[in-house]
């Protein structure tokens, strides 16, 4: 039986992960459990799961849920704040953490797992973007087992040879095809974009995703980040990580091989698929999803990216090649953007240009320690939010 960890709880593929582990009860137990503030939900998977942990990175929202426990006489202890998540990351009893805390809050818990030599099963895009040569260091030096949940990087994994890709070229790789579904907003006319609501921003026309991650998905920094991931996840270059729209969400990602193969991965434009790989892995186990049906999708369509309409790829992909703290400022003026869209003080289209602004006004330093990094991130949150002001 294998025992979880699960950061993000109560996010979208926190609780995906729990929906296929109750569906294996037998195979795995819930160890620890986590979430920022949704007391209630957290309530509702500790009655479930009974995990030894549960831990509130909001103080205050710690203190109610341990009242709640204790008032059912529940099993769970509760803990609190960032020391929290990062001691119950590396948990000796764990065996692998699920690392789903959306954003930068996730980077110190889930290094601390790598640290701990977990199976780290990454949906945590952040901890590579922000810190890639590090969490890859720490990742080899202390032996962890690094298992991508992102659909895309998942399939991409599925596709790869099997044993360890040290690099694309001498495992016979001339490029990797990341797939796009191009949001909601693909097809919308360009002088529409400044008066797209947050509502229509989040409704993805195939998956069901957090706020935050389909708003990423709507102007696709959610696939520039991706790219910067796919770089360290798979020893890439690039030049070797090329993005195509594909608006039925089917193949998840594709492998092109130099004599010509590609092999792709499709299925369901359901979490439950990649999570169920990553949690049984190098088994499979039934996730829940719904078997795809290839005679009812009919046809698979791909386009190349529209890069005016998507300038946040390119930004990503800047930020990368130019190193150091420039994908921590990326990530974090990306972030503080969303927020404002969200909370209506930016329109939508103007996103990309905090992103850009923040880019070009930080200078960019050496990632040589976590210290940097997480500075440049502070950092990038108040020269973003200064732009924003300037704009209203």
């Amino acid at each position: 039986m294998k025992s979880l960890c699960v950061l993000g709880a109560t996010g979208s593929v926190g609780l995906n992960t729990l929906q296929v582990v109750q569906s294996q009860p037998h195979q795995f137990r819930v160890v620890a459990i986590t979430a920022h503030s949704n007391v209630s939900g957290m309530l509702d998977l500790c009655r479930l799961h009974k995990p030894d942990f549960a831990v509130m990175s909001a103080g205050d929202a710690a203190l109610k849920l341990e009242q709640a426990v204790q008032a059912e006489a529940l099993p769970t202890k509760i803990l609190s704040g960032e020391q929290g998540l990062i001691e119950v990351a590396s948990l000796p009893q764990v065996d692998a953490v699920m690392a789903a805390i959306v954003g930068a809050a996730g980077l110190l818990p889930t290094l601390a797992a790598a640290k701990a030599g977990k199976q780290v099963l990454l949906a945590n895009k952040e901890a590579l973007v922000m810190a890639g040569a590090l969490f890859t260091q720490a990742v080899e030096e202390h032996a962890a087992t690094l298992l991508p949940i992102d659909s895309e990087h998942n399939a991409i994994f599925q596709c790869l040879p099997k044993g360890q890709v040290r690099s694309l070229t001498q495992s016979g790789i001339k490029r990797i095809l990341l797939t796009a579904s191009g949001g909601p907003f693909r097809e919308t006319p360009l002088s529409q974009l400044a008066t797209v609501t947050p509502q229509q921003a989040c409704n993805h026309p195939n998956w069901d995703m957090g706020e935050k991650i389909s708003v990423d998905s709507a102007t696709m920094m959610n696939k520039g980040l991706e790219v910067i991931e796919a770089c360290f996840l798979f020893h890439a270059t690039l030049e070797q990580v090329e993005v195509v729209v594909h608006p039925q969400s089917v193949i998840h990602s594709m492998v092109e091989y130099i004599d010509g193969s590609v092999l792709a991965q499709l299925g369901s434009p359901d979490m439950r698929v990649p999570i169920a790989h990553a949690l049984a892995w190098p088994e499979r186990i039934h996730s829940g999803a719904p078997f795809l049906d290839l005679l009812k999708v009919g046809q698979l369509d791909f386009m190349p990216m529209d890069e005016i309409r998507f300038p946040c790829v390119q930004l990503a992909r800047d930020a990368f090649i130019a190193g150091g703290t420039a994908t921590a400022i990326l990530n974090a003026a990306n972030e503080v953007a969303v927020a404002a869209f969200l909370e209506e003080r930016l329109p939508f289209s103007c996103i990309p240009a905090v992103v850009e602004a923040s880019l070009s006004t930080m200078e960019i330093l050496p990632a040589n320690n976590l210290e940097l990094v997480l500075a440049a991130d502070q950092e990038a949150r108040a020269v973003a939010n200064e732009h924003i002001v300037n704009r209203q």
